[in-house]
């Protein structure tokens, strides 16, 4: 297992290589090349539309277990409402646990603080980035490194492990 898979000293969370570039406006030959992240394999980036993908299976996740509570009653709000509710628990609390989501880790992909590599992601570092791609960022949004911007807020990328 390498060092991204392990995390260095923090158990099993993702981390990143050490000696990224300041030069963060400048565009590298493959996302992550300017936060010392390899071109391919584990470690590199993870592409927007497997981010994607990992949201998607996170959000079924959500909605078949909203849809069982919903058969139970209805004092938690609609289908749709809990759901998304769900979908915030689900993000915060395996991102701060896991440093990744349960899609994430079906497609390969962690959660990685790019200014500490190896430190674990964390609950508020977690929170704070699950609440952004929720209610301000798109995670589609992404800098020439291929980093959302709630990643860049948080200091995070999601990576492939």
């Amino acid at each position: 297992m390498g060092n991204a898979q392990r995390g260095g000293n923090a158990g099993n969370q993702p981390s990143t290589p050490a000696g990224g570039s300041d030069n963060e406006y400048m565009v590298g030959r493959w996302p992550g090349e300017h936060l010392g992240m390899p071109q391919t394999g584990s470690g590199s980036m993870a592409s927007v539309m497997r981010r994607a993908g990992g949201v998607l299976i996170d959000w079924v996740i959500c909605w078949i277990v909203a849809g069982f509570i919903v058969m139970n009653t209805h004092a938690l709000g609609g289908i749709s409402t809990l759901t998304y509710f769900l979908w915030l628990v689900l993000g915060i609390i395996s991102g701060w646990l896991f440093a990744r989501t349960p899609g994430m880790a079906v497609l390969g992909m962690g959660v990685a603080r790019v200014d500490k590599p190896g430190e674990t992601v964390g609950f508020w570092r977690a929170a704070v980035r699950t609440i952004l791609t929720g209610f301000i960022f798109p995670a589609a949004i992404v800098d020439a490194d291929g980093r959302g911007m709630h990643d860049r807020a948080t200091g995070t990328a999601v990576i492939r492990s």
